[in-house]
C-alpha cells in the first residue's frame, strides 16, 4: 500500500477515527464516511467509561482480549499526545470492592485474576487490602469498606474527550487537502469498485462500522449497554472502582471536573431506546451505597448504545477479500483494544505480516 493509494474508511467511531490518521500520517489520500454526525454521538464508543483495566477485564474475557489490553495502556499516551487538544487520561491503578453479602462472588473474582496473573506473571497481581489500606488509597471511603483488591497499573481516559480530540486531529488534516469527510453518509462495500480496471487509481477500503455493518457480517449483533454521567462534587473517589454486584461488577470511573462515568448494564438486545427505569434505579442505588454524596450528584447524561459483538464476544480482523479489511467485534472492550487492533492492521498494511496479532492471539480471517 503506497502513499498513492486511495483509501475508503467506512464509519468514523473510535477504530474509524485513529486508522483515518495512522494512515494520513503515512501519506495516504483518505475518504471517510460515516452514517452519523462529526461529534461521533451515533459511535457505539460515545457510550463508555474506557477503563483500561486488562487484569479486572480478565474475569469476564479471554486472554486475548487481555494481551490487547495491556498492549493499549502502553501505547495511549503515545496516540494521545499526537492529538492537538488534550484528553484526560490516568493510570493510577483500579480498586474492586464489595460489601459483604457479595464475599462469596468476590472470592470467585479475586481467584480468576489469579489464574490469569499465573498464566502472564507480567500483568498486575491483585493486592488485597484491609480498611485501612483503602482508606490511604481513597480517603473518601474510610470505614465503609473492609476487604478490597487494588490493580495498581491499570487506567483509563475520558472517551468523549478523546473522541473529540479525534475529529479535531481529522478537521486539521481535511484543512491540509489530505482528507474528504462524508458525514450523514452511510455507505457499504458494494458502493465502492475495488481495483477497477481503467479506474487509474487503487482503492483500498476499511469497513469500520461496528454494527453498520451487520448486513454484510452475519454474525454481528448488538449487546445493549447503559451508562450515566453524574456531576458528584462532594465525593472525590480519585480512581476507577469496581463495585461487586450481585448480578454483575458495576463500575464508576471518576473523570475530570468531578464527573463520574457509572455502567455495568449488558442487556442480550438490539435497542438503542432511552435507559430503562429498572437498570438505572439498580446503577444509582448501587453506586450510592458506594457512597452516599453521590445522592447530592446531578445526573449530566444517561446514554444507550448497542455494542458490536461477534458469536464469541470477540473481535477479529478480517482480510479475506482482495483490498479489504474489515474490523470489528470489539463489544465493550473498545478502548481496551483499540489501539492493539490498529497496529495489527497497520502491520498488515505496511507488510501484510500478522506477527503481532499471532502474538495477541487475535482472531484473523484469511482467504
Amino acid at each position: 500500500m503506497t502513499p498513492t493509494t486511495h483509501t475508503v474508511i467506512l464509519g468514523a467511531g473510535l477504530m474509524g477515527r485513529l486508522l483515518s490518521l495512522a494512515l494520513l500520517e503515512r501519506g495516504h489520500r483518505v475518504d471517510l464516511y460515516d452514517a452519523h454526525g462529526a461529534d461521533a454521538k451515533g459511535s457505539a464508543a460515545w457510550v463508555a467509561a474506557a477503563m483500561l483495566a486488562p487484569m479486572a477485564e480478565s474475569a469476564i474475557t479471554e486472554m486475548s482480549v487481555v494481551q490487547m489490553g495491556r498492549h493499549g495502556l502502553l501505547r495511549w499516551p503515545k496516540l494521545i499526545d499526537a492529538l492537538p487538544e488534550p484528553v484526560f487520561f490516568q493510570q493510577k491503578g483500579s480498586l474492586i470492592l464489595w460489601h459483604a453479602p457479595d464475599r462469596h462472588e468476590a472470592r470467585r473474582f479475586h481467584q480468576l485474576m489469579d489464574q490469569t496473573h499465573a498464566r502472564e506473571p507480567s500483568l498486575d497481581k491483585a493486592q488485597v487490602l484491609n480498611a485501612q489500606e483503602i482508606e490511604a488509597l481513597e480517603p473518601t471511603l474510610a470505614q465503609r469498606f473492609q476487604k478490597g483488591l487494588f490493580l495498581p497499573s491499570e487506567g483509563q481516559l475520558d472517551n468523549q474527550q478523546l473522541l473529540m480530540a479525534l475529529g479535531r486531529a481529522l478537521y486539521h488534516h481535511e484543512a491540509k487537502g489530505a482528507l474528504s469527510l462524508h458525514w450523514h453518509e452511510a455507505r457499504s462495500l458494494e458502493d465502492f469498485a475495488l481495483n477497477a480496471p481503467g479506474s487509474g487509481k487503487a482503492i483500498r477500503l476499511f469497513d469500520c462500522r461496528g454494527l453498520g455493518a451487520k448486513a454484510q457480517w452475519a454474525a454481528l449483533r448488538g449487546v445493549r449497554g447503559e451508562v450515566i454521567r453524574l456531576h458528584a462534587p462532594g465525593v472525590d473517589l480519585l480512581r476507577p472502582t469496581r463495585l461487586i454486584h450481585p448480578r454483575y461488577p458495576l463500575y464508576i470511573a471518576p473523570k475530570e471536573n468531578d464527573l463520574y462515568v457509572i455502567g455495568a448494564t449488558e442487556i442480550e438486545v438490539e435497542d438503542s431506546s432511552e435507559a430503562s427505569v429498572r437498570s438505572t434505579l439498580e446503577l444509582l442505588s448501587a453506586v450510592y451505597s458506594l457512597h452516599p454524596g453521590f445522592a447530592e450528584g446531578r445526573i449530566v447524561q444517561m446514554n444507550t448504545q448497542n455494542r458490536p459483538t461477534l458469536t464469541d464476544n470477540l473481535p477479529c480482523m478480517d482480510v479475506s477479500r482482495p483490498s479489504v479489511m474489515k474490523l470489528n467485534g470489539l463489544y465493550r472492550h473498545g478502548f481496551l483494544i483499540a489501539p492493539a487492533m490498529l497496529d495489527c492492521a497497520l502491520e498488515w498494511v505496511d507488510s501484510q505480516s500478522l506477527a503481532l496479532s499471532e502474538t495477541f492471539g487475535l482472531k484473523v480471517l484469511l482467504p
